[in-house]
């Protein structure tokens, strides 16, 4: 059963890799999991997880105000490309150096625009790690 599990998450992941939704800094992150921290990619998506959903509802909250701080809304952008590069998700990477373009033109509208992709991106991303996840605590529901 645990060798099934563990095939079917190492060809899901390929196939994410291979999509272009999720980079090599992915395999890099799970290669720090091993017996002593099991859940390591588990707590990591949590954490990118959570921190996504904060910086969105910043960013739009940052955008929804009568004059837009737009190097508020860049350092929100960049923090987000870190965060999303740190996993390896390249979608959203590549969402936030095309949103962090328009924040240094301080066009209001095209940024309005790439918080929508970079929505879309990021919640692509979130359903196809939900997959993972779920794939991942099997394995270690089934003990190895």
């Amino acid at each position: 059963m645990a060798g099934h599990l563990h095939k079917r998450l190492h060809d899901y992941t390929a196939s994410l890799i291979n999509e272009g939704i999720l980079n090599e800094q992915f395999n890099q992150l799970k290669s720090l999991q091993d017996e002593s921290n099991p859940d390591f990619v588990v707590e990591v998506l949590s954490l990118f997880f959570e921190d996504s959903d904060r910086l969105l509802n910043a960013l739009a909250t940052s955008l929804d105000q009568q004059i837009v701080d737009f190097k508020k809304v860049d350092a929100l952008v960049h923090q987000f490309k870190g965060s999303s590069s740190s996993i390896g998700a390249q979608r959203v990477q590549a969402a936030c150096m095309s949103f962090r373009w328009y924040c240094n033109e301080e066009n209001i509208e095209e940024c309005l625009k790439r918080l929508q992709q970079l929505r879309n991106e990021y919640f692509a991303v979130k359903t196809k790690l939900d997959i993972l996840l779920k794939l991942e605590q099997q394995i270690l529901a089934a003990g190895s």
